[in-house]
């Protein structure tokens, strides 16, 4: 439950501190005084609102997966949103985010306003069917999460093999052109660093005739070698450094001269067309390097292409296996669903007796196989579609739905927070809704904004929000309860009439505690 609530600085609100007591609570109050405000504050406070308020703060009986969101649990854990210069989030003064406040919140606490027809979707009856099952039999939770696991294994395998059948439409075309690029790479055979090797072939070709002369003119200087060899003999110079000197650039010449003879062999032609296709090459492909890598890269995906049959193969056997598996599970659900659909009915129905609508109808037809099984639960309303009701049957209908639903819901802390769940009812109606709310106060913390007296006389706590200078919320005692309670059947202007009926409803109300 939601013990305490503390605004500070939203709207019309200035302050507000308020201690929660667990059963039905009610706001009351004027039109534009600020409960609508006042019930977004509090779901902001846990993170299932967004809201401007310079603090919104709920201390809650709720326990947090420690290992799951790195939190410490308290006694009571301390939900706080703070709005500076940008909104922060905190548990325990922990910084946390919003996300993880909101999942932690949605175990707990369940939200109805407005028209929202999520309640009646397939899923969201079939979930309601789970749920009783599980708080009855807690291994078909395990045995549903099991089949939602091998669903999405099963799509998964599905979508890889839609994947290969999709390929195999082009896989000669596919292949064709994997072929074809690597046929102009190898017809090339490039190797890495051999568009430098040919600019410098190119180059000395260019220059052959100048260094073949230059060459034999230097070698003159060999028959001085003796010369120079006598002299720095006769100055008793060690001559070593000339011989190194003379062997070496001997070396450089004769290997300059073998390479010239070389490129005798070498037409410049074939250089220049050798130049033209690495260049290319490189035009299209970036680097040689590159061109290699892309040709690897084909050769992988011809092999890819040659393989996909053998994978097209055990895809099947590995899907048609899961599908095997799937449909026994989910005949397994199938047959726990219909072995409580009835008891189901005749629960929701009494909902619906004791909120004076039709008895609904609840049927489970087959479907194709999804994360649930081949069940499709289809709820009517006898007589009347859903989208033609009322506002004032809708919510009623949801209201059953919801009773029926938090059955199984948490119990520990479990909050309902339900905005003008009587609006547009007649008095009978609107009875019917407090007694089914003060029905499920037994067992959940319930906040309800109300206009109705009938509703607002079952409260087990009832604050009166009312707006001066600013928006303020109080507590109100038995008395002010009946005060409060005539205002609402009466108006302002107060009868002693209105007072005797309140104050009968008050005393009523007390008698079913």
């Amino acid at each position: 439950m939601i013990e305490r609530f503390y605004l500070k600085e939203f709207l019309t609100f200035k302050e507000a501190d308020l201690e929660f007591h667990p059963g039905l609570v009610v706001f009351t109050g004027p039109s534009g005084s600020g409960k609508s405000i006042l019930m977004r504050s509090i779901l902001a406070s846990v993170g299932l609102d967004n809201v401007e308020a310079q603090i919104c703060e709920s201390s809650v009986s709720w326990n947090i997966d420690e290992e799951c969101y790195g939190l410490q649990n308290e006694p009571v854990n301390i939900f706080r949103h703070v709005k500076k210069e940008k909104t922060r989030y905190f548990i325990n003064n922990q910084s946390t985010s919003k996300s993880s406040m909101e999942s932690i919140s949605t175990n707990y606490l369940r939200h109805l306003s407005l028209k929202d027809y999520s309640d009646f979707e397939p899923s969201a009856i079939l979930k309601i069917i789970d749920e009783r099952i599980s708080e009855r039999t807690p291994q078909y939770a395990t045995i549903l999460e099991n089949h939602r696991s091998k669903f999405a294994e099963f799509k998964i395998l599905s979508e890889e093999l839609r994947s290969i059948e999709e390929k195999e439409k082009h896989l000669s075309e596919l292949k064709e052109f994997a072929l074809y690029e690597i046929g102009k790479i190898d017809a090339i055979k490039p190797c890495v660093g051999e568009d430098e090797e040919l600019g410098l072939i190119k180059k000395q070709l260019s220059k052959k005739e100048k260094i073949e002369t230059a060459i034999a003119q230097a070698q003159g200087i060999f028959s001085y070698e003796s010369n120079v060899s006598s002299v720095l003999g006769l100055l008793e110079v060690d001559s070593a450094f000339f011989d190194d000197t003379m062997n070496e650039l001997r070396s450089v010449l004769e290997s300059s001269l073998e390479r010239m003879e070389e490129l005798e062999e070498v037409s410049i032609e074939s250089v220049l067309d050798r130049i033209e296709q690495i260049s290319e090459l490189k035009r299209r492909y970036g680097s040689i390097e590159e061109a290699l890598a892309y040709r690897d890269q084909k050769v992988s995906e011809l092999e890819s292409y040659e393989i996909i049959e053998h994978s097209k193969s055990d895809l099947i056997k590995q899907i048609s296996a899961l599908k095997a598996t799937l449909d026994t599970g989910a005949k397994e659900l199938s047959l726990k669903r219909h072995a409580i659909l009835g008891e189901t009915l005749e629960k929701l129905n009494s909902y619906l007796g004791m909120l004076y609508l039709r008895e609904a109808t609840l049927e489970l037809e087959p479907c194709e196989l999804n994360a649930s099984g081949y069940d499709k639960a289809v709820l009517g309303l006898s007589g009347t579609k859903l989208d033609k009701l009322s506002s004032g049957e809708f919510n009623r209908l949801r209201l059953a739905l919801l009773a029926l639903g938090v059955e199984s819901m948490q119990s520990d802390g479990g909050v309902l927070m339900l905005d003008e769940i009587d609006a547009n009812l007649s008095g009978e109606e609107s009875m019917s809704v407090a007694k089914v709310l003060r029905h499920l106060a037994s067992r959940y913390q319930i906040f309800v904004i109300s206009h109705q007296p009938q509703l607002t006389s079952m409260g087990q706590q009832h604050f009166l929000i009312y707006k001066d200078d600013e928006s303020r919320v109080r507590e109100l005692n038995d008395l002010e309860r009946i005060e409060e309670i005539a205002r609402i059947i009466s108006g302002d202007a107060i009868s002693d009439e209105a007072r005797g009926f309140a104050r009968d409803l008050f005393e009523r109300a007390r008698g079913l505690s």
